[in-house]
């Protein structure tokens, strides 16, 4: 995502939410969302085999 996607997208969210982000912490926002766009790329482009199953209970 490029940047003005991400501070569209924080801007949009916020409002949805009905949260006021104050423009002192809004850099910040935008770039906790920047990283986690970045690491979801990287998770959803991590191909698993067809046979792979999801886990029907989370065990560390």
């Amino acid at each position: 995502m490029d940047k003005d996607a991400v501070e569209k997208y924080v801007d949009h969210a916020a409002a949805a939410l009905g949260l006021a982000l104050d423009a002192e912490y809004r850099p910040g926002v935008v770039a906790n969302f920047e990283r986690t766009a970045a690491i979801a790329e990287l998770v959803m482009t991590f191909e698993l085999p067809d046979t792979v199953e999801a886990a029907p209970v989370f065990r560390p």
